[in-house]
């Protein structure tokens, strides 16, 4: 399983609604969370079959930015 670090703008309560559908409608997305509390605002996503390019691109067509970190 492979785990991939995003730093976002997704900021909010809301935000995370938002983003919600596309990152479950992604297969091999087994879990995510983001950290708003973390001023980056950091999506963590563990996936078995996904590369980082798929999930930044999710993200992305939500309307929010996301760049990859360690």
């Amino acid at each position: 399983m492979e785990t991939y670090k995003f730093k976002t703008t997704i900021n909010c309560g809301s935000c995370v609604r938002a983003v919600t559908p596309h990152l479950e409608g992604l297969q091999g997305v087994e879990e995510w969370q983001v950290d708003t509390a973390n001023a980056d605002k950091v999506l963590e996503v563990k996936t078995d079959s996904l590369d980082a390019q798929a999930i930044q691109r999710a993200v992305e067509k939500a309307g929010f930015k996301a760049e990859q970190i360690a």
